[in-house]
């Protein structure tokens, strides 16, 4: 049996295969890929949690709440696409990067268990592993002037 944090990682990574294929072949642009990618990426990670480990609870962004979570040993917590807007913006073969599948476990006896980020346009998955994660290389670079910083969605008021 793959342990919880593989698991997280190889459906975060696979959802994530299944997202890009969706946007390349569909023909789907907008939001009608945005609900296509959804759609697909949750009933995939559902099916895959269902026979991977049938006795947990999975909350899911996408799915109605099953209250059964609220008193269960261990929660699947899953958002089939971060970002489906950008998701979606896909036309000509060229779309954006910045959306993610986020897969994590929960467990009543342990807290957070595991947890894995996919970021299928940018061809990576990262996986926790109890240590602390540094800033990615943009974030890092930028020097620190210790005035406030003000980040906001390019895409959102």
């Amino acid at each position: 049996m793959t342990d919880d944090r593989a698991l997280a990682g190889e459906l975060a990574t696979a959802a994530g295969e299944l997202l890009l294929d969706i946007r390349k072949t569909s023909g789907l642009v907008g939001k009608e890929l945005g609900k296509a990618g959804d759609l697909r990426s949750n009933e995939f990670l559902l099916r895959r949690l269902a026979e991977e480990r049938p006795g947990d609870a999975v909350l899911s962004e996408e799915s109605a709440d099953d209250k059964t979570r609220l008193s269960a040993e261990r929660v699947w917590i899953v958002d089939p696409v971060d970002g489906t807007r950008e998701y979606g913006t896909y036309e000509n073969g060229g779309g954006r990067a910045d959306w993610a599948v986020h897969v994590a476990l929960w467990s009543a006896s342990g807290g957070l268990v595991a947890g894995a980020v996919a970021l299928p346009a940018l061809g990576v998955t990262y996986v926790d592993d109890d240590t602390a994660v540094e800033p990615t290389e943009g974030l890092a670079s930028r020097p620190r002037t210790g005035r406030p910083r003000v980040v906001v969605s390019g895409s959102r008021p």
